[in-house]
């Protein structure tokens, strides 16, 4: 499936473009939204070599993950989601929203779209989903998703020079089909 748009109340998941090095970089390149990733905050160099790898990636057969542009009302990139895809109908959720966004729900919307997706139409059966023991935001947004907490992952992550722990959460499809959440249109 190429190019991929999913539609939401407020918000657009698509496609990364090469105009969206500079919006991205206030994701990728922000030391205040890396320190909760899985990555140290990437030079503009990195990231523009990094955007057009997830371009020419997007476009190959089997898609190996959906890494979409969260997009506001204006199309400008405000954040990422992705589903990495796994063994046995499985998919790991991650997003993340530049700093001048946070705390406006885009992150709950965008991970709620992409959920619907991957359960509707990748016809995935398990999505998990990892963040920071200090990531209460992220953890409130999982627990609003209905995530079930599975545990904690030792020294899952090297960032900012440490090894940090992660706390794993899932969610199966009848859990997120018996609650009816509205779907995003996707073209």
């Amino acid at each position: 499936m190429f190019p991929i748009v999913i539609t939401g109340p407020r918000l657009t998941l698509r496609e990364f473009r090469s105009n969206d090095l500079d919006a991205s970089m206030a994701v990728v390149g922000d030391p205040d939204v890396t320190r909760t990733l899985s990555f140290d905050p990437r030079s503009r160099t990195d990231q523009a070599q990094r955007l057009q790898q997830d371009i020419t990636r997007a476009q190959t057969q089997p898609r190996p993950d959906y890494y979409l542009a969260i997009a506001n009302s204006t199309d400008l990139l405000v954040g990422f989601v992705r589903i990495g895809l796994g063994r046995d109908q499985s998919g790991e959720l991650g997003y993340a929203v530049r700093r001048d966004d946070w705390g406006k729900g885009y992150a709950t919307e965008a991970a709620a779209l992409m959920l619907n997706f991957g359960f509707e139409k990748l016809r995935l059966h398990r999505i998990q989903a990892a963040c920071g023991p200090d990531n209460h935001a992220s953890q409130r947004l999982l627990a609003r998703l209905t995530f079930t907490p599975e545990g904690r992952i030792r020294d899952h992550v090297f960032t900012d020079g440490a090894w940090r722990d992660s706390l794993l959460y899932s969610i199966l499809d009848h859990e997120w089909a018996d609650q009816r959440p509205p779907t995003g249109r996707v073209r």
